[in-house]
């Protein structure tokens, strides 16, 4: 007794769901189906990891100058802008310029920024200020000078011999008074410097220790300052040579102080008062993300830009460059302001992501959507390209149907047709090419036909008979 055994069909190979999309919608090969799914998916991943990793920090580092400093006020003042825009600014006490430089160029801390007078950085050595760069002048900073006694001095170089205090190591208040003084002659066997910080200068002077002390609001609380003006028994130093040291120093600007501009009712200063002093400017490490540059630059704007005793309104933050240059994000700043995304949409942190997706996905989709609506038209061109080439041969079998034809050559057509009809077998088309093929089919059956009818017994007995 024979029993029938059943055909276990192969089990498809099934695919993931976008390959099995590709396959089907497009008859594209599986492996080439697959490569293409890997492809999009690497780049989208890359596309979400660039998105995540352009995202601004959350908390920056600043250093600035000791307690009561105009630097540590400043600091003070950014932190609570920044704080509503969604960013922590952390703040390193420092004694001074010198010391900020010193962590900028090494990064000590993870300092990202910080505040440095003109003048202290030595601009000719090739790696000084290498990996820095300049957010713009943000202030002046003058030099105040004050000294005992009923004499007055208006020049520096009437201070030989007498003992000056030049501020603290690590200040940017002693590397300007050294400078200047060297330009005078003056040098530690020609005067006694004190290394005093600027409490204890203002103490020693009040005291009749020193003649002289050399204060500056990066390292002097701003207290000290109004104190030492305020006092009978000390007087303030009138730069008379003021324009000279400018041209000579070109990172110090000329300051005039007009009488009364202290406190009117006392009438302080008792006449105008000429000073000289760099200006700071807003230091960073090259690399800082481009949109926290502009959220600095605005925060500065808003605490620098007012009106005060030693500047106008708006004079500042301004793109004043000395020994730092400026950095292309501040030089973009200061020619058109922040960019349309900034300007439009706050705070700032719902900005820089709306920003970052139309850097981002927006050029990728505006590459890859018209890539996407290429790839399958090129799909079809090559698939209807396949079916036009077995065409060709039905025409030709079509155009030799209206001559004469012998009995071997219309073998010969059949031949040829059978030719035809398997190469069409063979086509791999999608489904949604599936009336084209069949088409086709349909024609070629056609074909047949009229080869039967014009061969006549022989076509319907012979080998090709259908």
């Amino acid at each position: 007794m024979l029993t029938a055994t059943a055909t276990i069909p192969p089990k498809k190979k099934k695919y993931p769901r976008m390959v099995a999309a590709l396959i089907e919608t497009f008859g594209f090969n599986p492996t080439f189906a697959t490569i293409l799914v890997l492809l999009l998916a690497l780049f989208a991943a890359g596309a979400i990891l660039w998105f995540v990793h352009s995202a601004p920090p959350r908390t920056i580092v600043i250093t600035t100058g000791p307690a009561g400093g105009s630097f540590q006020r400043y600091a003070g003042d950014y932190a609570k802008l920044l704080a509503k825009e969604g960013v922590t600014l952390r703040i390193l006490p420092s004694q001074g310029s010198l010391e900020n430089l010193t962590r900028l160029k090494s990064g000590e801390q993870g300092v990202d920024i910080g505040f440095v007078i003109g003048g202290v950085a030595d601009a000719t050595e090739p790696t000084a200020l290498a990996g820095l760069e300049s957010l713009g002048s943000v202030a002046h900073q003058p030099l105040w000078i004050f000294y005992r006694g009923k004499k007055a001095y208006t020049r520096l170089s009437e201070l030989t011999g007498l003992r000056l205090a030049i501020g603290a190591p690590g200040s940017g208040t002693r590397a300007i008074v050294l400078t200047l003084l060297n330009a005078n002659g003056i040098t530690a066997a020609q005067a006694n410097f004190l290394d005093l910080d600027a409490e204890a200068a203002a103490s020693a002077l009040q005291e009749g220790k020193i003649d002289a002390a050399f204060l500056m609001g990066d390292s002097a609380p701003s207290t000290t300052l109004r104190t030492l003006v305020r006092s009978t028994d000390i007087q303030l130093f009138h730069v008379a040579q003021a324009d000279a040291y400018v041209r000579r120093h070109t990172f110090l600007d000329r300051i005039e102080l007009p009488q009364g501009s202290i406190d009117l009712g006392k009438n302080l200063p008792v006449a105008d008062v000429v000073l000289v002093g760099p200006t700071v400017e807003l230091v960073v490490r090259k690399g800082l993300h481009p949109a926290l540059c502009d959220v600095l630059l605005e925060v500065a704007k808003e605490v620098h830009g007012k009106a005060s005793l030693l500047q106008k309104r708006g004079e500042f933050p301004a793109p004043l460059e000395h020994e730092f240059t400026l950095s292309e994000d501040a030089l973009r700043y200061y020619k058109s302001g922040k960019g349309f995304v900034y300007r439009t949409i706050e705070p700032f942190w719902v900005a820089n992501v709306v920003n970052r997706v139309l850097v981002v996905f927006v050029p990728a989709l505006l590459v890859l959507i018209p890539a996407i609506r290429f790839l399958p038209f090129l799909y079809r061109l090559t698939i209807q390209l396949r079916i036009i080439r077995c065409y060709r041969p039905l025409l030709q079998l079509e155009r030799e149907l209206n001559t004469a034809i012998s009995p071997d050559q219309l073998g010969l057509m059949l031949d040829r047709l059978d030719e035809v009809e398997a190469s069409v077998n063979e086509l791999k088309v999608p489904a949604s090419f599936g009336d084209q093929f069949y088409v086709l089919r349909v024609h070629v059956a056609f074909m047949r036909e009229r080869l039967k009818s014009v061969g006549g017994a022989r076509a319907g007995s012979g080998p090709h008979a259908a």
